[in-house]
């Protein structure tokens, strides 16, 4: 098992929607939209809701098995919340303490915010022969915990409550054998943890009891995971009759080398063979961001603004001080890259098939790379023709596609990030035909 490899992905989905940009509590997304993957919410919850909410999860695995002594290795792991309470000492005499969102204490910022503590449920190992039934219980205990906050002088300020709900629930687990030497796997994991019929309406006591990021993991020691995505010829059958329900298994580990061993059935749709791109210099938690945008974001936060996400967690705290301290070279590298989409054959000749030209003639004026045009886009395809019209761009390159049309590679002469263009990095350049720009004089 490629254990390095796996405990990435694994950790990049298990905190995706942890904490959104812009990374501080007082934002509404913080107070709302977090632990939005992979949620199994209480049973007793799902169906006063009727339904609407999922309190299952389950994963159909396909396993090849034809050593007869293979053996599967099944774990669930998923986040659970866990609340940290501030408490302000009460202006109210003889009030005590009351929680409120955020509390300063000399130059300490406290804030109320909801935590979280890794969990895994690990199933003892399973010989693949014959069909079985087997349930697995797990159970993790409520807790509380405070701590006084103290200024400086020594005086009471507050205290810091750190609460959890306990969660219960029951991981269920099927063999059936198939022909060709193959054995499904059905893994269902039920929330059954108990909610009080006062606190069905309260949201904070509904998201405690949830499972949060909740995703399986299965490796196979003597036997071969079979792709969903891409089955082989035996299995298409079997494949398609798998039933996922919140999640989708795919394989991890090194393709190149074919390794087979191991499945991450994930709330977040992935591809066979995931992994984390070499560009990204960390996690960001914010999968619906591209990582450029929030690091130029985050950089680009007032003082007061970053104390307060820096003071959130250790989650935060790490995201603040590696966008702070990236190199430049580091930063250039999330602008976007292209990699080989097909063995021997150069991306630009996949993307983009088309001959290079040295020069053009247009309206009796020569102009190669480096010219100067103006932009009189024809078509009016979509609002950048529209937006670019009258712009002086200047020429990339002059290439010939299939059809013999001359097509001119432009990046527009006031873009701030014209080097990016020249450097043929992606969003920076403009196609235009022959016939849709205008030749300007030589500068």
């Amino acid at each position: 098992m490629n254990r390095a490899l796996l405990d990435q992905v694994v950790n990049a989905v298990l905190y995706e929607g942890y904490i959104l940009y812009p990374y501080r509590p007082s934002s509404r997304k913080n107070q709302v939209g977090r632990f939005t993957f992979g949620r199994v919410y209480p049973e007793v919850y799902a169906e006063a809701q009727g339904g609407r909410e999922p309190c299952l999860m389950q994963t159909e695995f396909l396993v090849r098995t034809e050593s007869k002594s293979a053996i599967a290795h099944l774990s669930v792991r998923f986040l659970h919340p866990l609340a940290r309470d501030i408490l302000a000492v009460a202006t109210d005499a003889g009030s005590g303490f009351a929680v409120v969102p955020r509390l300063q204490v000399d130059d300490k910022l406290y804030q109320t915010w909801l935590e979280a503590v890794e969990r895994e449920v690990m199933i003892p190992p399973l010989t693949l022969q014959g069909g079985q039934h087997l349930e697995h219980r797990f159970h993790f205990d409520a807790s509380s915990a405070q701590e006084t906050i103290k200024a400086g002088d020594g005086t009471e300020a507050g205290l810091i409550v750190r609460r959890q709900a306990a969660v219960t629930g029951t991981v269920a687990i099927d063999l059936e054998p198939l022909k060709a030497n193959a054995m499904k796997i059905r893994v269902r994991i039920l929330n059954q943890s108990a909610v009080p019929n006062e606190l069905m309406e309260n949201q904070e006591a509904i998201t405690m009891r949830t499972l949060a990021s909740t995703h399986t993991i299965l490796h196979v020691a003597h036997g071969q995971c079979i792709s969903l995505l891409d089955p082989e010829a035996p299995y298409v059958g079997s494949a398609q009759a798998c039933k996922q329900i919140g999640t989708w298994p795919v394989l991890v580990g090194d393709e190149a080398k074919g390794e087979r061993d191991v499945m991450l059935s994930s709330p977040i749709i992935l591809y066979d063979y995931p992994k984390i791109a070499a560009e990204s210099p960390g996690d960001l938690f914010d999968g619906a961001e591209i990582d450029e945008i929030l690091t130029l974001r985050i950089q680009t936060m007032t003082d007061a603004e970053k104390a307060e996400m820096r003071q959130v967690d250790e989650q935060a705290r790490r995201i603040l001080e590696r966008t702070e301290n990236l190199a430049e070279a580091d930063l250039l590298k999330m602008h976007g890259v292209m990699r080989s989409a097909r063995a021997g054959l150069p991306n630009d000749d996949f993307f983009n098939p088309s001959h290079p030209l040295n020069e053009v003639t247009i309206h009796g004026v020569v102009l190669k790379a480096g010219d100067r045009v103006r932009i009189r886009p024809k078509k009016r395809a979509d609002v950048m023709d529209i937006a670019l019209n009258g712009k002086i761009g200047i020429i990339e390159s002059v290439m010939q596609d299939l059809e013999d049309e001359v097509q001119f590679a432009l990046v527009l002469e006031d873009d701030p990030g014209r080097d990016l263009g020249m450097m043929r990095q992606p969003g920076h350049r403009f196609f235009y035909r022959a016939d849709e720009v205008e030749p300007l004089p030589k500068s």
